[in-house]
């Protein structure tokens, strides 16, 4: 569900019951106690929406903001995305489809890397943020990409060297 007045997307139930005592501090800095917030939900459930559509905005802002690395994997394919403040940084680690080089697990791009490094054709790049970084990001996530470690960057730098 997207509001067309959110930056983000809406929390999912679990994300939420994960940040239920922020989400309360947040009502209460927001002027809404306990009652009010009940009494909202009963009669003016489209008014409760828009308080948990800016929360989740508030929290998936502070994450974005955080966040350095995430990748996209696929049996043919290894993308680490390095986050900065003002560009983007790519390291590709590619297959070809009919070598069998599987890049889906950290353990298979190891071993590809190990046992099949002339099957891979790797990449780089840096790019400039098109948009804000953090809706960048988000879209990053929206299409598959999931949070990376700097380790798997650093590995990866180590392995084109």
């Amino acid at each position: 569900m997207h509001f067309c007045n959110m930056k983000y997307r809406m929390l999912s139930e679990e994300e939420l019951g994960v940040f239920e005592e922020d989400f309360k501090h947040f009502l209460i800095v927001n002027g809404v106690h306990s009652e009010e917030w009940a009494e909202m939900n009963e009669k003016n459930p489209d008014k409760a929406i828009k308080f948990v559509g800016l929360f989740s905005d508030t929290v998936l802002q502070k994450v974005y903001e955080k966040l350095r690395f995430v990748e996209h994997r696929s049996e043919t394919s290894c993308m680490v995305f390095k986050l900065g403040k003002e560009q983007i940084d790519l390291i590709s680690i590619n297959s070809n489809a009919k070598s069998g080089t599987d890049l889906s697990t950290p353990e298979s791009i190891h071993e590809a890397l190990v046992n099949n490094a002339d099957q891979l054709t790797f990449f780089r790049s840096t790019k400039a943020y098109s948009k804000e970084r953090e809706e960048e990001i988000h879209e990053m996530l929206m299409q598959g990409c999931v949070h990376s470690s700097e380790a798997f960057w650093i590995s990866l730098e180590k392995a084109l060297n």
